[in-house]
């Protein structure tokens, strides 16, 4: 039988912008992408938390699978990994970090949070695709990456989003920098040679992981499942 893969999107997007990815995996992968609650047709899946995805991923994937995640995905993903270490084999993260360590900058990346969830609820989901857009870490993608991330944006509501902002952001989930550790399965970290930010995470994680590896993808910035698919498609197998 073929291997499972399932795949964890990142904030504002939906399991459909895993489609490059799956199509460079070919009919020798199974792969499935979920939507997580807040986004596409998850959006109206309540509650908007750790427990209700981590439920949701359980019912979705097979007993054995390889797991992979972008952003907060990958988050999420850690997580998993640490509440089903029995079912998953392999992580693969995508410019993912085991979240905010720091109590202080915590809550200030927690009121930075809610105001812009209340931004978001303020506005067309156009509206904040399109300023979503214009996030720092996202710079420098082509423009039929800006396309594609912008459609698939668009299968998003605004309420649903900032109810995943609020439940699933950065500041709402607990720090797992002290329990890298504890994840014994092999870790593939891709990161891209342009986000400087998360290349630094990476590195720290790499060293505190007992079995990751780390790979730096040419070219690429923050979104490399966007930008470079195949690459993305090539360290889920192991090449």
């Amino acid at each position: 039988m073929a291997p499972a893969v399932v795949l964890l999107h990142g904030f504002t997007l939906t399991g459909a912008s895993w489609n490059p990815v799956v199509s460079a995996l070919g009919e020798s992968y199974r792969a499935s992408a979920l939507d997580i609650r807040g986004h596409g047709s998850a959006t109206d899946r309540v509650p908007v938390a750790l427990d209700g995805v981590l439920d949701d991923l359980a019912a979705l994937g097979p007993d054995q699978f390889t797991l992979v995640g972008y952003s907060m995905g990958g988050r999420i993903a850690l997580h998993a990994a640490l509440g089903m270490p029995d079912r998953i084999g392999r992580l693969v993260l995508i410019g993912a970090s085991p979240g905010i360590e720091d109590p202080a900058q915590r809550e200030a990346r927690r009121a930075a949070d809610e105001q812009l969830a209340q931004e978001i609820e303020g506005s067309t989901i156009e509206e904040f695709a399109r300023r979503w857009a214009q996030t720092p870490v996202l710079a420098g993608q082509a423009s039929e990456v800006l396309a594609a991330a912008h459609a698939d944006r668009l299968r998003n509501r605004p309420a649903g989003l900032a109810a995943a902002l609020r439940g699933l952001g950065n500041a709402a989930l607990p720090s797992l920098w002290r329990r890298l550790p504890e994840i014994a399965i092999p870790v593939v970290l891709v990161v891209g040679e342009r986000d400087e930010r998360f290349r630094a995470i990476a590195s720290e994680m790499a060293a505190r992981l007992p079995a990751a590896q780390t790979i730096v993808v040419p070219g690429a910035g923050h979104a490399v499942h966007l930008e470079v698919p195949e690459a993305v498609a090539a360290a889920i197998k192991g090449g």
